[in-house]
Protein backbone atom coordinates (compact mmCIF):
# COMPACT_ATOMS: atom_id res chain seq x y z
CA UNK A 1 0.00 0.00 0.00
CA UNK A 2 2.62 2.46 0.88
CA UNK A 3 4.45 2.05 -2.15
CA UNK A 4 1.08 2.38 -4.50
CA UNK A 5 1.41 6.05 -2.71
CA UNK A 6 4.41 6.66 -4.53
CA UNK A 7 4.23 5.22 -7.76
CA UNK A 8 1.32 5.82 -10.62
CA UNK A 9 0.16 4.91 -13.93
CA UNK A 10 1.08 7.26 -16.54
CA UNK A 11 -1.71 7.45 -19.42
CA UNK A 12 0.51 5.12 -21.50
CA UNK A 13 0.14 2.35 -18.43
CA UNK A 14 3.95 2.71 -17.80
CA UNK A 15 4.99 2.53 -14.38
CA UNK A 16 6.34 6.09 -13.58
CA UNK A 17 7.94 6.95 -10.47
CA UNK A 18 6.90 10.35 -8.35
CA UNK A 19 9.46 12.49 -7.89
CA UNK A 20 9.01 13.56 -4.68
CA UNK A 21 7.28 12.10 -1.53
CA UNK A 22 4.92 14.53 -0.03
CA UNK A 23 7.37 14.44 3.02
CA UNK A 24 10.43 14.89 0.98
CA UNK A 25 8.29 18.27 -1.18
CA UNK A 26 7.62 19.51 2.39
CA UNK A 27 11.59 19.34 3.14
CA UNK A 28 12.18 20.87 0.07
CA UNK A 29 10.08 23.73 0.61
CA UNK A 30 10.77 24.42 4.07
CA UNK A 31 14.38 24.24 3.16
CA UNK A 32 14.37 26.90 0.20
CA UNK A 33 11.91 28.87 1.97
CA UNK A 34 8.36 28.36 0.25
CA UNK A 35 6.38 26.92 3.01
CA UNK A 36 7.05 25.89 6.79
CA UNK A 37 4.91 24.99 9.37
CA UNK A 38 3.18 28.24 11.66
CA UNK A 39 5.07 28.76 14.81
CA UNK A 40 7.66 26.11 14.00
CA UNK A 41 9.89 27.10 17.09
CA UNK A 42 7.17 26.14 19.28
CA UNK A 43 6.51 22.93 17.32
CA UNK A 44 3.85 24.48 14.81
CA UNK A 45 0.04 24.46 15.23
CA UNK A 46 -1.61 21.53 12.95
CA UNK A 47 -3.09 22.79 9.67
CA UNK A 48 -1.21 26.16 9.74
CA UNK A 49 1.51 26.91 7.59
CA UNK A 50 3.45 30.44 6.99
CA UNK A 51 4.82 31.22 3.45
CA UNK A 52 8.50 32.81 3.20
CA UNK A 53 9.93 35.14 0.21
CA UNK A 54 9.51 32.44 -2.23
CA UNK A 55 6.19 30.38 -1.49
CA UNK A 56 5.03 34.01 -1.06
CA UNK A 57 5.99 35.19 -4.70
CA UNK A 58 4.80 32.19 -6.56
CA UNK A 59 1.49 32.71 -4.40
CA UNK A 60 1.09 36.24 -5.44
CA UNK A 61 2.40 35.33 -9.24
CA UNK A 62 -0.46 32.43 -9.24
CA UNK A 63 -3.11 34.83 -8.01
CA UNK A 64 -2.22 37.73 -10.54
CA UNK A 65 -2.13 35.07 -13.40
CA UNK A 66 -5.19 34.06 -12.74
CA UNK A 67 -6.46 37.78 -12.11
CA UNK A 68 -5.49 38.67 -15.32
CA UNK A 69 -6.80 35.54 -17.41
CA UNK A 70 -10.22 35.71 -16.02
CA UNK A 71 -11.18 38.94 -14.73
CA UNK A 72 -9.04 41.86 -16.47
CA UNK A 73 -9.09 40.07 -20.17
CA UNK A 74 -12.95 39.51 -20.20
CA UNK A 75 -15.67 41.70 -20.79
CA UNK A 76 -18.25 39.14 -18.72
CA UNK A 77 -16.42 39.54 -15.18
CA UNK A 78 -15.60 41.88 -12.17
CA UNK A 79 -14.16 40.89 -8.69
CA UNK A 80 -14.95 41.81 -5.34
CA UNK A 81 -13.24 41.32 -1.49
CA UNK A 82 -15.62 40.25 0.89
CA UNK A 83 -15.44 40.40 4.61
CA UNK A 84 -13.59 37.35 6.56
CA UNK A 85 -16.40 37.58 9.24
CA UNK A 86 -20.06 38.29 8.09
CA UNK A 87 -23.61 38.05 9.41
CA UNK A 88 -24.26 34.78 10.66
CA UNK A 89 -27.58 34.25 8.73
CA UNK A 90 -25.56 34.45 5.73
CA UNK A 91 -24.25 30.90 7.02
CA UNK A 92 -27.94 29.63 7.81
CA UNK A 93 -28.93 30.72 4.46
CA UNK A 94 -26.48 28.77 3.02
CA UNK A 95 -26.81 25.52 4.58
CA UNK A 96 -23.41 25.53 5.99
CA UNK A 97 -24.54 25.86 9.28
CA UNK A 98 -26.93 22.56 9.27
CA UNK A 99 -24.89 20.77 6.50
CA UNK A 100 -21.27 21.93 6.49
CA UNK A 101 -19.61 18.92 8.49
CA UNK A 102 -17.80 15.87 8.30
CA UNK A 103 -17.84 12.45 9.60
CA UNK A 104 -15.80 12.14 12.90
CA UNK A 105 -14.81 8.64 14.54
CA UNK A 106 -13.52 8.96 18.35
CA UNK A 107 -11.65 6.47 20.01
CA UNK A 108 -13.12 5.15 23.07
CA UNK A 109 -10.12 5.08 25.57
CA UNK A 110 -8.28 8.08 24.36
CA UNK A 111 -10.87 10.34 22.87
CA UNK A 112 -8.62 10.28 19.64
CA UNK A 113 -10.56 12.02 17.08
CA UNK A 114 -10.28 10.42 13.23
CA UNK A 115 -11.96 11.99 9.95
CA UNK A 116 -13.83 8.82 9.34
CA UNK A 117 -13.88 8.50 5.40
CA UNK A 118 -9.85 9.05 5.62
CA UNK A 119 -9.43 6.69 7.88
CA UNK A 120 -11.65 4.03 5.63
CA UNK A 121 -9.93 4.77 2.66
CA UNK A 122 -6.18 4.24 4.46
CA UNK A 123 -7.19 0.95 6.34
CA UNK A 124 -9.34 -0.48 3.31
CA UNK A 125 -8.06 1.04 0.16
CA UNK A 126 -11.48 2.31 -1.03
CA UNK A 127 -12.70 5.74 -1.74
CA UNK A 128 -14.60 7.49 1.23
CA UNK A 129 -15.90 10.26 0.08
CA UNK A 130 -19.27 8.73 -0.84
CA UNK A 131 -19.77 6.85 2.37
CA UNK A 132 -22.66 7.62 4.71
CA UNK A 133 -22.46 7.27 8.67
CA UNK A 134 -24.06 4.19 8.40
CA UNK A 135 -22.03 3.13 5.44
CA UNK A 136 -18.80 3.68 8.01
CA UNK A 137 -20.18 1.91 10.78
CA UNK A 138 -20.84 -1.15 9.23
CA UNK A 139 -17.64 -1.22 7.54
CA UNK A 140 -15.60 -0.97 10.81
CA UNK A 141 -17.97 -3.82 12.09
CA UNK A 142 -17.81 -5.93 9.43
CA UNK A 143 -13.91 -5.51 9.16
CA UNK A 144 -13.78 -5.66 13.01
CA UNK A 145 -11.45 -2.39 12.72
CA UNK A 146 -9.24 -0.69 15.26
CA UNK A 147 -7.36 2.48 15.55
CA UNK A 148 -3.87 1.59 17.55
CA UNK A 149 -6.16 -1.41 19.16
CA UNK A 150 -8.42 1.08 20.33
CA UNK A 151 -12.37 0.54 19.67
CA UNK A 152 -14.55 3.09 18.02
CA UNK A 153 -17.60 4.69 18.69
CA UNK A 154 -20.08 5.42 16.16
CA UNK A 155 -19.59 7.45 13.61
CA UNK A 156 -20.94 11.07 14.06
CA UNK A 157 -21.23 14.84 11.86
CA UNK A 158 -18.57 16.87 12.99
CA UNK A 159 -19.16 20.93 12.11
CA UNK A 160 -16.25 22.60 10.27
CA UNK A 161 -16.76 25.99 10.95
CA UNK A 162 -14.93 27.64 13.66
CA UNK A 163 -16.88 29.63 15.76
CA UNK A 164 -15.99 33.46 16.93
CA UNK A 165 -17.74 35.88 18.96
CA UNK A 166 -18.46 39.24 18.10
CA UNK A 167 -18.24 42.74 20.30
CA UNK A 168 -17.71 42.68 24.06
CA UNK A 169 -20.84 40.54 24.69
CA UNK A 170 -20.81 36.64 25.63
CA UNK A 171 -24.15 35.38 24.58
CA UNK A 172 -25.00 33.38 21.50
CA UNK A 173 -26.35 36.46 19.90
CA UNK A 174 -23.07 37.42 19.61
CA UNK A 175 -21.87 34.09 17.66
CA UNK A 176 -20.47 34.67 14.06
CA UNK A 177 -18.53 32.35 11.87
CA UNK A 178 -14.71 32.61 10.02
CA UNK A 179 -15.75 32.36 6.72
CA UNK A 180 -15.43 28.38 5.57
CA UNK A 181 -15.60 29.62 1.59
CA UNK A 182 -14.74 32.71 -0.24
CA UNK A 183 -17.55 32.19 -2.86
CA UNK A 184 -20.27 32.44 -0.63
CA UNK A 185 -20.08 36.57 0.20
CA UNK A 186 -20.71 37.27 -3.42
CA UNK A 187 -24.34 36.13 -3.38
CA UNK A 188 -25.40 38.34 -1.34
CA UNK A 189 -24.12 40.95 -2.88
CA UNK A 190 -25.32 39.86 -6.52
CA UNK A 191 -27.59 42.55 -6.75
CA UNK A 192 -25.61 45.86 -5.64
CA UNK A 193 -22.44 44.24 -8.25
CA UNK A 194 -24.83 43.82 -10.75
CA UNK A 195 -26.41 47.10 -10.89
CA UNK A 196 -23.22 49.24 -9.88
CA UNK A 197 -21.00 47.66 -12.52
CA UNK A 198 -24.15 47.56 -15.09
CA UNK A 199 -23.73 43.64 -16.49
CA UNK A 200 -26.00 41.96 -17.91
CA UNK A 201 -26.30 38.11 -17.93
CA UNK A 202 -24.61 36.16 -18.08
CA UNK A 203 -21.79 37.55 -16.18
CA UNK A 204 -19.57 36.21 -13.24
CA UNK A 205 -18.08 37.67 -10.10
CA UNK A 206 -14.35 36.84 -8.74
CA UNK A 207 -12.80 36.90 -5.42
CA UNK A 208 -9.51 35.33 -3.91
CA UNK A 209 -8.83 35.66 0.12
CA UNK A 210 -8.74 33.47 3.19
CA UNK A 211 -10.76 30.97 4.41
CA UNK A 212 -10.58 28.43 7.55
CA UNK A 213 -12.50 24.99 8.35
CA UNK A 214 -11.87 23.11 11.46
CA UNK A 215 -10.30 20.27 9.79
CA UNK A 216 -10.76 17.00 11.91
CA UNK A 217 -7.27 15.32 10.89
CA UNK A 218 -5.28 18.03 8.35
CA UNK A 219 -2.54 16.33 6.76
CA UNK A 220 -0.30 15.58 3.37
CA UNK A 221 1.25 19.08 4.05
CA UNK A 222 -0.23 21.76 2.54
CA UNK A 223 -3.52 19.78 0.98
CA UNK A 224 -5.55 20.06 3.64
CA UNK A 225 -5.24 22.93 5.88
CA UNK A 226 -6.97 24.72 8.75
CA UNK A 227 -6.46 28.20 7.03
CA UNK A 228 -5.92 28.40 3.44
CA UNK A 229 -6.72 30.79 0.10
CA UNK A 230 -8.98 30.22 -2.23
CA UNK A 231 -9.53 31.36 -5.72
CA UNK A 232 -13.45 31.12 -6.05
CA UNK A 233 -15.93 32.46 -9.06
CA UNK A 234 -19.86 33.05 -9.74
CA UNK A 235 -20.69 33.29 -12.92
CA UNK A 236 -24.65 33.39 -13.19
CA UNK A 237 -26.81 32.67 -16.03
CA UNK A 238 -30.15 31.78 -17.29
CA UNK A 239 -30.56 28.38 -17.51
CA UNK A 240 -33.51 29.18 -20.36
CA UNK A 241 -30.68 31.18 -22.34
CA UNK A 242 -27.42 29.78 -24.29
CA UNK A 243 -25.12 31.55 -22.92
CA UNK A 244 -22.01 30.42 -24.15
CA UNK A 245 -21.93 28.09 -27.33
CA UNK A 246 -18.84 25.81 -27.13
CA UNK A 247 -16.18 26.16 -30.08
CA UNK A 248 -14.77 23.88 -31.86
CA UNK A 249 -11.38 23.85 -30.00
CA UNK A 250 -13.47 23.47 -26.55
CA UNK A 251 -15.92 21.09 -27.64
CA UNK A 252 -12.82 18.58 -29.11
CA UNK A 253 -10.77 19.05 -26.04
CA UNK A 254 -9.77 15.77 -25.24
CA UNK A 255 -9.10 14.44 -21.71
CA UNK A 256 -9.01 11.44 -19.27
CA UNK A 257 -12.06 11.25 -17.16
CA UNK A 258 -13.14 9.00 -14.27
CA UNK A 259 -16.87 8.35 -14.57
CA UNK A 260 -18.99 8.40 -12.29
CA UNK A 261 -20.58 4.83 -13.32
CA UNK A 262 -16.90 3.63 -12.78
CA UNK A 263 -16.50 5.29 -9.58
CA UNK A 264 -20.07 3.37 -7.91
CA UNK A 265 -18.35 -0.02 -9.36
CA UNK A 266 -15.49 0.57 -7.15
CA UNK A 267 -12.89 1.36 -10.18
CA UNK A 268 -10.48 4.21 -10.75
CA UNK A 269 -10.35 3.22 -14.31
CA UNK A 270 -10.22 5.99 -16.58
CA UNK A 271 -11.64 6.77 -20.02
CA UNK A 272 -10.74 9.35 -22.76
CA UNK A 273 -13.34 11.56 -23.29
CA UNK A 274 -13.91 15.32 -25.90
CA UNK A 275 -15.84 17.49 -23.82
CA UNK A 276 -18.57 17.94 -26.43
CA UNK A 277 -19.41 14.07 -25.36
CA UNK A 278 -19.98 15.34 -21.64
CA UNK A 279 -23.14 18.11 -22.75
CA UNK A 280 -23.96 15.01 -25.39
CA UNK A 281 -24.26 12.22 -22.47
CA UNK A 282 -26.22 15.02 -20.33
CA UNK A 283 -23.12 15.13 -17.79
CA UNK A 284 -23.22 18.91 -17.77
CA UNK A 285 -25.08 21.71 -19.72
CA UNK A 286 -22.89 23.47 -22.22
CA UNK A 287 -22.07 26.56 -19.86
CA UNK A 288 -20.48 23.91 -17.27
CA UNK A 289 -18.63 22.08 -20.01
CA UNK A 290 -17.42 25.28 -21.41
CA UNK A 291 -16.22 26.71 -17.81
CA UNK A 292 -14.30 22.96 -17.65
CA UNK A 293 -12.41 23.37 -20.39
CA UNK A 294 -11.57 26.75 -20.65
CA UNK A 295 -10.10 25.93 -16.85
CA UNK A 296 -8.17 22.91 -18.06
CA UNK A 297 -6.64 24.43 -21.12
CA UNK A 298 -5.85 27.57 -18.50
CA UNK A 299 -4.16 24.98 -15.97
CA UNK A 300 -2.62 22.74 -19.09
CA UNK A 301 -1.17 25.77 -21.45
CA UNK A 302 -0.86 29.04 -18.75
CA UNK A 303 0.09 27.49 -15.41
CA UNK A 304 2.28 24.67 -17.13
CA UNK A 305 0.88 21.84 -15.79
CA UNK A 306 1.73 18.48 -17.92
CA UNK A 307 -1.36 16.65 -19.07
CA UNK A 308 -0.73 13.34 -18.00
CA UNK A 309 -0.72 14.86 -14.19
CA UNK A 310 -4.35 15.98 -14.86
CA UNK A 311 -7.83 13.97 -14.44
CA UNK A 312 -11.72 14.95 -14.52
CA UNK A 313 -13.41 13.50 -12.00
CA UNK A 314 -17.27 13.09 -12.15
CA UNK A 315 -18.88 13.52 -8.87
CA UNK A 316 -21.02 10.46 -8.07
CA UNK A 317 -24.93 11.17 -7.33
CA UNK A 318 -24.35 10.35 -3.25
CA UNK A 319 -21.52 12.94 -2.69
CA UNK A 320 -22.79 15.62 -4.40
CA UNK A 321 -22.83 18.91 -2.25
CA UNK A 322 -26.42 19.59 -0.71
CA UNK A 323 -26.82 22.53 -3.38
CA UNK A 324 -25.07 20.90 -6.60
CA UNK A 325 -26.59 20.00 -9.72
CA UNK A 326 -23.65 18.38 -10.74
CA UNK A 327 -20.22 18.51 -9.82
CA UNK A 328 -16.21 17.92 -11.93
CA UNK A 329 -13.01 17.97 -10.37
CA UNK A 330 -9.89 18.55 -12.18
CA UNK A 331 -7.91 16.51 -10.09
CA UNK A 332 -4.01 16.32 -10.01
CA UNK A 333 -1.65 13.48 -9.59
CA UNK A 334 0.12 14.62 -5.96
CA UNK A 335 2.57 12.50 -3.88
CA UNK A 336 -0.19 10.49 -2.51
CA UNK A 337 -2.16 9.89 -6.10
CA UNK A 338 -4.56 11.74 -7.99
CA UNK A 339 -6.96 14.62 -5.14
CA UNK A 340 -9.31 17.28 -6.32
CA UNK A 341 -7.42 20.64 -7.00
CA UNK A 342 -10.14 22.57 -8.73
CA UNK A 343 -14.07 21.98 -8.35
CA UNK A 344 -16.54 22.96 -10.88
CA UNK A 345 -20.22 22.93 -9.56
CA UNK A 346 -23.32 24.05 -11.07
CA UNK A 347 -25.51 25.70 -7.94
CA UNK A 348 -28.47 26.47 -9.63
CA UNK A 349 -30.33 29.05 -8.18
CA UNK A 350 -30.16 27.87 -4.99
CA UNK A 351 -27.78 30.02 -2.92
CA UNK A 352 -29.46 33.19 -4.24
CA UNK A 353 -32.95 31.64 -3.86
CA UNK A 354 -31.90 31.58 -0.30
CA UNK A 355 -30.91 34.41 0.49
CA UNK A 356 -33.90 36.00 -1.09
CA UNK A 357 -36.17 33.55 1.17
CA UNK A 358 -34.34 34.97 4.36
CA UNK A 359 -33.64 38.33 3.96
CA UNK A 360 -36.95 39.42 2.22
CA UNK A 361 -34.50 41.44 -0.45
CA UNK A 362 -35.42 40.28 -4.23
CA UNK A 363 -32.66 38.62 -5.88
CA UNK A 364 -34.24 38.99 -9.35
CA UNK A 365 -32.55 40.82 -12.28
CA UNK A 366 -33.83 41.68 -15.83
CA UNK A 367 -32.35 39.61 -18.51
CA UNK A 368 -32.19 41.60 -21.63
CA UNK A 369 -32.13 38.56 -24.12
CA UNK A 370 -35.43 37.46 -22.46
CA UNK A 371 -37.23 40.40 -21.50
CA UNK A 372 -37.90 38.71 -18.47
CA UNK A 373 -37.07 39.08 -14.66
CA UNK A 374 -35.27 36.13 -13.38
CA UNK A 375 -33.02 34.22 -10.34
CA UNK A 376 -29.55 33.49 -11.92
CA UNK A 377 -28.11 30.54 -11.66
CA UNK A 378 -24.56 29.94 -11.04
CA UNK A 379 -21.42 28.05 -12.24
CA UNK A 380 -18.94 28.01 -9.71
CA UNK A 381 -15.42 27.47 -10.24
CA UNK A 382 -13.20 27.26 -7.18
CA UNK A 383 -9.82 26.44 -6.66
CA UNK A 384 -7.49 26.22 -3.75
CA UNK A 385 -4.23 28.50 -3.75
CA UNK A 386 -2.06 26.06 -1.93
CA UNK A 387 -3.34 22.94 -3.75
CA UNK A 388 -2.21 24.78 -6.82
CA UNK A 389 1.10 25.83 -5.42
CA UNK A 390 2.17 22.57 -4.56
CA UNK A 391 1.07 20.89 -7.60
CA UNK A 392 3.07 23.41 -9.50
CA UNK A 393 5.97 22.49 -7.43
CA UNK A 394 5.94 18.68 -8.11
CA UNK A 395 4.91 19.44 -11.68
CA UNK A 396 7.79 21.30 -12.61
CA UNK A 397 10.55 19.66 -10.03
CA UNK A 398 13.08 18.06 -11.86
CA UNK A 399 16.43 15.68 -10.73
CA UNK A 400 18.95 16.85 -13.87
CA UNK A 401 21.76 14.06 -13.85
CA UNK A 402 23.89 15.94 -16.16
CA UNK A 403 24.14 19.69 -13.69
CA UNK A 404 24.31 17.41 -10.98
CA UNK A 405 21.34 19.77 -9.31
CA UNK A 406 17.54 20.09 -9.47
CA UNK A 407 16.16 22.50 -11.86
CA UNK A 408 12.30 24.00 -11.05
CA UNK A 409 10.53 24.02 -14.25
CA UNK A 410 8.29 26.28 -13.75
CA UNK A 411 6.37 29.30 -16.58
CA UNK A 412 8.13 32.53 -16.90
CA UNK A 413 5.24 34.05 -15.22
CA UNK A 414 5.83 32.29 -12.30
CA UNK A 415 8.81 32.12 -11.18
CA UNK A 416 9.25 33.29 -7.85
CA UNK A 417 12.34 35.23 -9.00
CA UNK A 418 12.20 35.76 -12.68
CA UNK A 419 15.77 37.29 -13.24
CA UNK A 420 19.12 37.30 -11.46
CA UNK A 421 21.82 39.63 -12.06
CA UNK A 422 25.62 38.25 -11.09
CA UNK A 423 28.52 40.16 -11.65
CA UNK A 424 31.07 37.14 -12.78
CA UNK A 425 33.17 37.72 -10.22
CA UNK A 426 33.46 40.16 -7.17
CA UNK A 427 35.66 43.12 -8.87
CA UNK A 428 33.85 46.30 -7.95
CA UNK A 429 33.99 47.43 -11.75
CA UNK A 430 32.15 44.32 -12.45
CA UNK A 431 29.34 44.46 -8.97
CA UNK A 432 28.72 48.09 -10.23
CA UNK A 433 27.13 47.39 -13.88
CA UNK A 434 25.76 44.72 -12.31
CA UNK A 435 24.19 46.33 -9.79
CA UNK A 436 23.36 49.09 -12.54
CA UNK A 437 21.42 46.37 -14.69
CA UNK A 438 19.79 45.32 -11.88
CA UNK A 439 18.38 48.84 -10.87
CA UNK A 440 17.49 48.93 -14.80
CA UNK A 441 15.33 46.21 -14.68
CA UNK A 442 13.40 47.41 -11.56
CA UNK A 443 12.74 50.76 -13.27
CA UNK A 444 11.06 48.60 -15.67
CA UNK A 445 9.13 46.99 -12.86
CA UNK A 446 10.72 43.29 -13.48
CA UNK A 447 11.77 42.06 -10.19
CA UNK A 448 15.39 41.19 -10.41
CA UNK A 449 18.06 40.28 -7.46
CA UNK A 450 21.35 40.79 -7.35
CA UNK A 451 23.73 37.65 -6.47
CA UNK A 452 27.49 37.30 -5.92
CA UNK A 453 28.14 35.10 -3.38
CA UNK A 454 29.78 31.51 -4.40
CA UNK A 455 31.29 30.29 -8.16
CA UNK A 456 29.16 30.84 -11.20
CA UNK A 457 27.91 27.22 -11.24
CA UNK A 458 26.84 27.46 -8.05
CA UNK A 459 25.02 30.43 -8.38
CA UNK A 460 23.63 28.89 -11.79
CA UNK A 461 22.17 25.80 -9.40
CA UNK A 462 21.14 27.88 -6.45
CA UNK A 463 18.93 29.82 -8.76
CA UNK A 464 17.98 26.91 -10.81
CA UNK A 465 16.56 24.84 -7.76
CA UNK A 466 14.14 27.93 -7.05
CA UNK A 467 12.82 28.35 -10.74
CA UNK A 468 14.78 31.34 -11.95
CA UNK A 469 14.27 31.43 -15.69
CA UNK A 470 17.09 33.65 -16.97
CA UNK A 471 20.88 34.30 -14.90
CA UNK A 472 22.46 37.27 -16.49
CA UNK A 473 26.09 37.56 -16.19
CA UNK A 474 28.20 41.06 -16.35
CA UNK A 475 31.81 39.69 -17.41
CA UNK A 476 34.65 42.15 -18.64
CA UNK A 477 33.65 41.81 -21.98
CA UNK A 478 30.81 44.09 -20.84
CA UNK A 479 32.70 47.00 -19.64
CA UNK A 480 33.99 46.77 -23.55
CA UNK A 481 30.97 45.69 -25.64
CA UNK A 482 28.06 46.60 -23.84
CA UNK A 483 26.66 43.01 -23.54
CA UNK A 484 26.06 41.11 -21.18
CA UNK A 485 25.56 37.07 -20.98
CA UNK A 486 22.18 35.73 -20.47
CA UNK A 487 21.56 32.22 -19.51
CA UNK A 488 18.19 29.89 -20.15
CA UNK A 489 17.37 28.05 -16.80
CA UNK A 490 16.31 24.49 -18.89
CA UNK A 491 18.27 24.31 -21.71
CA UNK A 492 21.52 26.23 -20.24
CA UNK A 493 22.27 27.98 -23.52
CA UNK A 494 23.31 30.90 -23.41
CA UNK A 495 23.53 34.25 -25.79
CA UNK A 496 24.80 37.95 -25.65
CA UNK A 497 22.52 40.84 -25.62
CA UNK A 498 22.91 44.50 -25.03
CA UNK A 499 22.62 46.11 -21.96
CA UNK A 500 21.10 49.11 -23.76
CA UNK A 501 18.33 47.65 -24.66
CA UNK A 502 17.97 44.71 -21.56
CA UNK A 503 14.70 45.97 -19.85
CA UNK A 504 13.30 45.56 -23.33
CA UNK A 505 14.73 42.54 -24.05
CA UNK A 506 13.40 41.03 -20.98
CA UNK A 507 10.01 41.92 -20.70
CA UNK A 508 9.84 40.38 -23.91
CA UNK A 509 10.89 37.05 -23.13
CA UNK A 510 9.11 37.09 -20.10
CA UNK A 511 5.73 37.95 -21.65
CA UNK A 512 6.38 35.27 -24.12
CA UNK A 513 6.82 37.74 -27.21
CA UNK A 514 9.83 36.44 -27.95
CA UNK A 515 11.46 33.46 -27.86
CA UNK A 516 14.89 32.27 -26.53
CA UNK A 517 16.12 31.21 -30.09
CA UNK A 518 15.15 34.10 -31.55
CA UNK A 519 17.71 36.45 -29.20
Amino acid sequence: DLMNNFLFINMDEKLKESQLTTEELAKFCKQKGFVFQAAEIYGGFSGFFDFGPLGHELKQNLKKLYWNEFVHKREDMVGQDGSIITNPKVWKASGHVDNFADLVITTKDTRTKLRADHFIEDELNIPGDALTANDINELIKKHNLTYNGEELEEVKDFNLMFNTQVGASSDSSATAYLRPETAQSIFPNFKIISETSRKQLPFGITQFGKAYRNEISPRDFVFRCREFEQIEMEYFYNPEVDSKVLSDDLANLKVQVLIAENQEKESDKMIEMTIKQFVEEGRINELHAYWLATFYNFFNQKIGLKSENLRIREHTKTELSHYSQATIDIDFKYSMGFKEMFGLANRGNYDLTQHQNLSKQKMDVFDESTKSKVVPHAIEPTVGVERLMMAVILNGYEKDDERGNIVLQLKEKLAPIPVCVFPLIKKPELVDVAKQIQGKLQEEEIYAVFDKSGSIGKRYARYDEIGTMYCLTVDYDSLEDNTITIRNRDTTEQKRISIEDIGYTIRKLLNNKISFKEL
